[in-house]
């Protein structure tokens, strides 16, 4: 029987793009269906929440997760541009957000259509690998639609067509979460069980394994 379980995942959260390639990993070893649910970042969803954290806490990011990246192999670099756009000196987050709404839009697109961890993959590879500049530009997106099976030009009428809806899917994935026990990502949840943080990913195993997961 095959399980499943719920991947809250943000395009601005490192720990997301990092987790991605062992829960991909992890869907080709075992018989389990991942569940991409997108959420926007903890920066658009609290206002002033970066004005409110310990100062410790952006440069511990930093040094932490650069080392799960040479850690895991997982190349990374920070964004540019930052998926969020925000002046980090007074982190004051903008009140217009052009690039975070399209790609989680798509992101939530794509899991409608069965793909939304092939595209989370490739479009946080996109933007956070370091491999390319200016990731919102160019066909980058449109590359990682067609690396996930899904047609561009499709992607993007859905987007304008049905942009409430999407909007409205991500909001319940954000009250979801919530209600799962907890607001960051990545999180993943089975039978209502949250396990927070790629760091967790051995004990979300675990216990699918004690409900019947089995390796393909």
């Amino acid at each position: 029987m095959t399980l499943a379980f719920d991947y809250y995942f943000s395009f601005r959260s490192p720990y997301s793009y990092l987790a991605a390639p062992q829960v991909e990993e992890i869907a080709r070893k075992y018989d389990v269906a991942p569940r991409m649910r997108i959420v926007l970042p903890i920066a658009v969803r609290i206002p002033g929440f970066f004005k409110q954290v310990n100062p410790l806490w952006p440069p511990y990011l930093l040094r932490d997760t650069f080392r799960i990246s040479q850690m895991h192999n997982i190349p990374y670099r920070w964004p540019r541009p930052d998926p969020i756009v925000m002046d980090m000196g007074t982190r004051e987050v903008a009140p217009d957000q052009p690039y975070i709404y399209r790609v989680s839009r798509l992101g939530a697109y794509a899991q409608r259509k069965g793909a939304g961890l092939a595209f989370a993959r490739a479009a946080s590879h996109a933007i956070w690998s370091g491999e390319i500049d200016n990731w919102h530009e160019g066909d980058h997106l449109a590359n990682a639609l067609s690396k996930a099976g899904l047609d561009p030009a499709d992607s993007e009428r859905a987007l304008v067509e049905e942009m409430d809806s999407l909007d409205a899917e991500i909001a319940q994935n954000e009250a979801d979460q919530r209600s799962a026990g907890h607001w960051g990502v990545p999180l993943f949840v089975f039978n209502d069980e949250p396990f927070f943080g790629q760091d967790r990913l051995d004990h979300l195993i675990w216990r699918m394994q004690q409900n019947g997961l089995t390796e393909r």
